[in-house]
């Protein structure tokens, strides 16, 4: 059997993660055990211990054998051999599978691992954040193909979010911008709900939630979405911003240094933690008693 017990020799990236973690599911898939998949590959367990959690590359021949062993249907084989093709420009696109990126597992894969996530968006809540009644809202708007998707959808965003409150080794910082808060999705109702679950998870530990007001000073850093997320010592940082059809990820340094002064930007701009969450209550009061004056219309 090979050997290949020689410390790993670069960083690993956003892309070769990726593509690890689609040749473990694979595996996993077919019910084979390392060890014994190993054996056949005639592999040591340490070179397939560092392909699928992308310390190494290796051959397109060599990923063909191992999803030949898997029994990789033929969308996971052509999937998987484009993402080990795929150049590395320090920048790379998915596409998304259904009407948001909650499906990317490039996406949900760093978020979960990042020691950090710092995260910026302008007009709606953060996934991250939303309440059931406000996503699905959203999500009606987009056309999501009926109730079943959407419940399935939430149930893994809520995993995620319990993921967020529950990790203690990890900080995530969100920045909204008042536009946010102010934009109807759902009606009043709706949007009380919301405003409450975010002054409630300004309560969880290592969450910190940031208004940027209408008040705050122009700047082109206001602009767009984006986040930035860092990892352990052997992983670089990566930026992701979403489209409505795709996510972008960045990993040159160049665009992590310009997105690491977005976020000092951002940070002067913004409320303190506890004046954003003043606006928080602030809000869930006044959707409280737009919703009380609606249904008193409606009567």
């Amino acid at each position: 059997m090979e050997t290949d017990d020689k410390p790993p020799a670069r960083l690993t990236t956003a892309r070769s993660r990726e593509l690890g973690q689609e040749l473990r599911q694979a595996r996993k898939h077919a019910g084979l055990g390392g060890t014994a998949f190993c054996e056949e590959l005639e592999w040591s367990t340490a070179k397939l211990s560092k392909l699928e959690m992308g310390w190494r590359g290796t051959s397109d021949w060599e990923i063909g054998t191992f999803l030949g062993k898997s029994g990789a249907d033929k969308a996971t084989r052509e999937r998987i051999m484009r993402l080990a093709q795929e150049p590395d420009l320090g920048y790379f696109v998915r596409r998304h599978a259904g009407a948001t990126s909650d499906g990317l597992l490039c996406l949900v894969m760093h978020q979960r691992s990042a020691l950090t996530l710092t995260s910026y968006d302008t007009m709606v809540v953060p996934g991250l954040l939303q309440s059931v009644a406000y996503a699905k809202a959203l999500l009606e708007t987009t056309g999501a193909n009926g109730f079943d998707d959407v419940d399935d959808l939430m149930v893994a965003r809520l995993d995620r979010q319990e993921h967020l409150r529950a990790r203690e080794d990890s900080r995530s910082t969100f920045y909204l911008h008042e536009a946010a808060l102010r934009l109807v999705v759902g009606g009043p109702r709706t949007m009380h709900d919301q405003m409450m679950r975010l002054a409630f998870m300004c309560e969880w530990p290592h969450l910190t939630l940031r208004v940027v007001p209408f008040t705050a000073p122009g700047h082109p850093a206001l602009r767009y979405s984006s986040a930035l997320m860092t990892f352990p010592r052997h992983a670089k940082p990566l930026v992701y911003a979403e489209s409505d059809l795709t996510t972008v990820f960045l990993e040159e340094e160049r665009a992590i240094a310009f997105y690491e002064e977005k976020q000092s930007v951002l940070d002067a701009l913004a409320l303190s933690a506890e004046q954003s969450h003043a606006v928080f209550r602030h809000w869930a009061n006044v959707y409280d008693l737009a919703d009380g004056r609606e249904a008193a219309t409606s009567n």
